[in-house]
């Protein structure tokens, strides 16, 4: 726990001896204190930020209108209301009092909130309503009934002239606002087809609303339980933009994952004489404000994640019913306790071409980190030396500086390797793509998280990922998403061909100095090696980036991110070959435009993105073997005639049989409406055929 009880707990801990030693319970006289940190809310309100971001509304400079759960004194409601100063409170409650602020003005009442905060155990009764715009104030929730004034009537969107309390906080929370922010106790919304009784909170009952009576654009979930899980999904399908609680308020559990463990690797130091127990404090006091950003960060990345999820709608939906069926047959997953849908609903939403909902997703993103988590810890993969970086990674400067191999040493070393891996590869690559990786290779989820690595650092992704990211609010927010889509096909692809075509169990670290050099020279030359058609393509998508705001040097990276997916057959061709990167590079970029390779996998990407999951396995098969085709004949032009494209020409020159055949295929494929999976089998059968012989 976080609250006074952590002292008792952590003294009986020490009484008995226990390793962890105060460790045992976080948040304690000598831990982060989660409410001077705002860190819950901090956490909540990356959540509000994004969803925002979505909608073209920046809440850091642009006014925007709330309903809010709690008052000022409490951790997440009062710190919430202070993370933006431009803020319009216009209604609140808390189990006394209704605040009414019809036309608040944000400068003003942001002061008064914080004077509020500071206050000790203020109520609303203790705002200053002389601030108050015309029409509001604070009402006693055991008054009888409230007059309404013309002015609250219009913020509500009501006509009753006389409310109850109880009908009166009903109304405040299906007010037509930007944001409901939840930062109090109790459950407010169900879904329409719940009873109350379904819902377990009687105290609230004569107040709550169903979900498909909300007219906020925004939730954001501080506080827990505010609205049932079956709410959420009926709000979401009403296009209000939400989460769930766990992902919005989950900064506050990381915030004490990061005190345990920094103690935990502290004490050890203290234990060797190192350190005395008062400098501990100090430095972990000192360290406060990184630890807070490190966990707003990871809320950041997790609802970044989800909103890749979202995007790609009922595409990904046949991926996600397999992943539920997954951890179903494992035991982990009950859809029904969850409120996941199942088969039946599913298949409709098939039909409908509906995905998941935003808290559905929610609820499938947390699963699939745990289950993914357990495999890599129960492999040997946290043992591999490489990954010591995403270890230190995990801790804060000052103890990576002072204590790297205490780090090392860390009695949870492997724990804490496995859950960064598995974070960053569900929130960078997605919930489904482990079950993808594993169906197209028959790789392990350990070899599955070696690849991505090798992937992550061979192609310098996360530095792109820093640049996107740092443009939030300067270019449209679906702009982004669209970038950061572009580079995880270019994950995707990476990660795949290294399960396909490198020996297990892959070396991190040897594999990723076989390639990044190669991939590294291969970006600086692209714009000089690629067909006049790929070059055009990666022109037109780099002005086009540039012309929404992106700079130059990004929107090229981005704008070739579809050719560097060949960028390991080409490396790998140049390492066996001893030739450079550029010429086989050139090569490779010739023979894909003059015998139709680029053309036919591009017709088979539309293919995989409209059909079954076992169509796309079926054309993900295909697209796999046109790119070892097109690699195998590089190595052979490459091998006889040198490389660059000259010696495309050359080859084509030498093979005149091989390129009047190859012209007649693709005219015959050209004369049809479309390919289709049929006619995709057989024109990859025949360039088989073309090329080895």
């Amino acid at each position: 726990g976080t609250a006074s009880f952590s002292d008792i707990a952590n003294g009986v801990s020490q009484d008995y001896g226990f390793w962890l030693g105060d460790a045992f319970a976080s948040g304690g006289s000598v831990g982060y204190d989660h409410k001077k940190m705002g860190i819950t809310a901090r956490g909540a309100w990356e959540s509000v930020k994004r969803h925002f971001r979505e909608l073209g509304l920046d809440t850091q400079s642009e006014p925007f209108t709330v309903i809010g759960i709690g008052d000022m004194s409490g951790d997440v409601f009062g710190n919430g209301m202070l993370l933006s100063e431009h803020i319009k409170l216009t209604g609140a409650f808390n189990h006394l009092h209704i605040f009414i602020d019809p036309d608040p003005d944000p400068v003003a009442s942001f002061t008064e909130r914080k004077r509020l905060f500071e206050m000790p155990r203020s109520g609303w009764s203790d705002y200053d309503v002389t601030l108050i715009s015309a029409g509001g104030g604070v009402f006693d929730r055991t008054a009888k009934s409230i007059d309404l004034s013309a002015e609250t009537r219009a913020m509500l969107g009501v006509e009753h002239t006389r409310m109850t309390p109880n009908a009166l906080i009903s109304a405040l929370l299906r007010a037509p606002v930007d944001l409901l922010w939840n930062g109090g106790i109790g459950t407010y919304v169900k879904a329409s087809r719940e009873s109350h009784a379904d819902v377990g909170d009687r105290a609230n009952d004569s107040l709550r609303l169903d979900a498909k009576e909300l007219r906020c654009r925004v939730i954001g979930e501080g506080g827990n339980l505010g609205f049932t899980q079956l709410a959420r999904v009926e709000a979401a399908e009403a296009g209000v933009c939400l989460n769930n609680d766990a992902i919005d308020n989950s900064a506050g559990v990381d915030c004490s994952d990061h005190e345990v463990n920094i103690k935990i690797l502290l004490d050890g130091v203290v234990a060797a004489g190192d350190m005395t127990a008062k400098q501990r404090n100090t430095l972990l006091a000192r360290m406060t404000d990184e630890v807070g950003e490190r966990c707003v960060a990871d809320n950041y990345l997790q609802t970044l994640g989800i909103s890749l999820i979202a995007v790609s709608g009922v595409a990904r939906l046949d991926l996600q019913e397999r992943l539920m069926q997954s951890m179903e047959r494992d035991g982990r997953l009950d859809r029904a306790i969850e409120f996941l849908p199942d088969a039946e609903e599913i298949a409709e939403r098939r039909v409908a071409k509906r995905g998941l909902s935003r808290p559905e997703i929610s609820v499938l993103y947390a699963y699939a980190k745990n289950a993914l988590h357990d495999g890599l810890l129960a492999s040997d993969l946290p043992d591999d030396p490489y990954l010591e970086n995403d270890l230190l990674a995990y801790f804060p400067k000052a103890l990576r500086a002072k204590y790297p191999k205490q780090i090392v040493q860390h009695r949870l070393r492997r724990e804490i390797i496995a859950t960064q891996l598995a974070n960053s590869i569900v929130n960078r690559a997605s919930a489904v793509f482990p079950l993808m990786a594993r169906d197209e290779t028959g790789q392990s989820g350990s070899d599955i998280a070696r690849a991505y690595v090798v992937t992550r650092e061979a192609f310098g992704l996360r530095a792109l990922w820093a640049e996107i990211e740092a443009l939030d609010n300067q270019i449209p927010a679906d702009l982004q998403l669209d970038m950061i889509i572009d580079l995880r096909r270019l994950m995707e692809h990476g990660v795949l061909w290294l399960l396909n075509n490198r020996p297990r169990p892959m070396d991190c670290a040897d594999t990723i100095a076989l390639f990044k050099p190669g991939v590294e020279a291969l970006r600086g030359v692209l714009g000089e090696v690629l067909h006049e058609t790929n070059l055009g393509a990666l022109q037109r998508k780099s002005e086009q980036l540039q012309s929404a705001g992106v700079p130059a040097d990004l929107a090229s990276q981005v704008g070739g991110a579809k050719p560097l997916a060949s960028a390991c057959d080409i490396v790998d061709v140049a390492n066996t070959s001893q030739c450079p990167v550029a010429e086989v590079a050139a090569t490779y970029y010739q023979l894909g435009a003059r015998l139709g390779l680029d053309w036919l996998r591009d017709c088979a990407q539309d293919l995989k993105t409209g059909g079954s999951d076992w169509q796309r396995q079926a054309v993900t098969a295909i697209i796999d073997d046109l790119y070892g085709q097109q690699r195998a004949l590089t190595a052979r032009v490459v091998a006889s005639a040198g490389g660059g494209a000259g010696a495309v020409e050359a080859w084509a020159t030498d093979n005149p049989a091989i390129m009047a055949r190859n012209e007649q295929l693709f005219a015959d494929l050209r004369s049809g409406d479309g390919l289709d999976l049929a006619m995709l089998a057989v024109a990859n059968r025949q360039m088989r055929g073309l090329i080895t012989g």
